[in-house]
C-alpha cells in the first residue's frame, strides 16, 4: 500500500449528501475482485449520459478536477452497502483524501485499508473547504498527515483528529497483510517453537 504523507490538489467540490456506495461503484461493476481498471467506472451513473458519453456538468468531467486527488463531499459519504470495490475505484482513480462531516463506518474504515485518508470536519469547516474548493485550479489544498493539518489555499489551517494507529499505517503504507509482514521474526520464531515441539 502507497504510504500516505503530504498531499496538494485542487480539491474537487461534490454538494451532495447521503452519497451512497452504489453511487460511488455501482453494482454491475461488482464482479471484478481485482483492485485496478474500477477509477472508469467511479461515479459512472452522474458522470456519463446514457450513450456513454461524458455529462459535462459533472465535477470530475470538468477540466480543472480531472485530477483531483482530494473529494469535499456532503454529509454521510460512503453509506450503503459495504463493498470494499468503493475505495478501490476512488482510488484507482486517483483520490487519496476524502473529506466530508460524517462518513458510514464500514466505508471509513475501509478507506484505511486501502491507503485513503477519509477527513471529519464541522459543517463551519466543510462549507470553508467547500468555498476553496469551487475556486477550480486557482486553489489547491495541502494534506500534512504527520501534523493531522489541512491548508488552505489562502494560509488558512484546518486541524482534524485520527487514530493513532490508523495515522501509523497510513504513515508507512501498511495494510493488514504488512501489518503482519512487522511481525514476521516472531511469527518465524514461534513456528520454529512449534517443529521442535512436533520433533521431541
Amino acid at each position: 500500500m502507497q504510504p500516505f504523507t503530504t498531499l496538494t490538489s485542487t480539491p474537487a467540490p461534490m454538494k451532495v449528501v447521503n452519497v451512497d456506495t452504489d453511487m460511488i461503484i455501482p453494482k454491475q461493476y461488482l464482479k471484478t475482485i481485482k483492485r485496478t481498471g474500477l477509477g472508469t467506472a467511479l461515479f459512472s451513473e452522474m458522470r456519463y449520459k446514457d450513450d456513454g458519453s461524458e455529462n459535462p456538468d459533472f465535477v470530475l468531467n470538468q477540466p480543472a478536477y480531472r485530477k483531483a486527488e482530494i473529494l469535499v463531499a456532503g454529509d454521510n459519504f460512503g453509506c450503503g452497502s459495504s463493498r470494499e470495490h468503493a475505495p478501490w475505484a476512488l482510488l484507482d482513480f486517483g483520490i487519496r483524501c476524502v473529506i466530508s462531516t460524517s462518513f458510514a463506518d464500514i466505508f471509513y474504515n475501509n478507506c484505511f485499508k486501502n491507503g485513503i485518508l477519509p477527513i471529519k470536519v464541522t459543517p463551519q469547516q466543510l462549507d470553508m473547504l467547500f468555498d476553496d474548493a469551487e475556486r477550480g485550479s486557482n486553489a489547491t489544498l495541502t494534506i500534512d498527515l504527520a501534523s493531522q493539518t489541512i491548508k488552505g489555499p489562502d494560509g488558512g489551517e484546518i486541524t482534524f483528529e485520527i487514530d493513532p494507529f490508523r495515522k501509523h499505517c497510513l504513515l508507512n503504507g501498511l495494510d493488514d497483510i504488512g501489518l503482519t509482514m512487522e511481525k514476521g521474526t516472531k511469527i518465524d520464531a514461534y513456528e520454529e517453537k512449534l517443529k521442535q515441539r512436533a520433533w521431541a
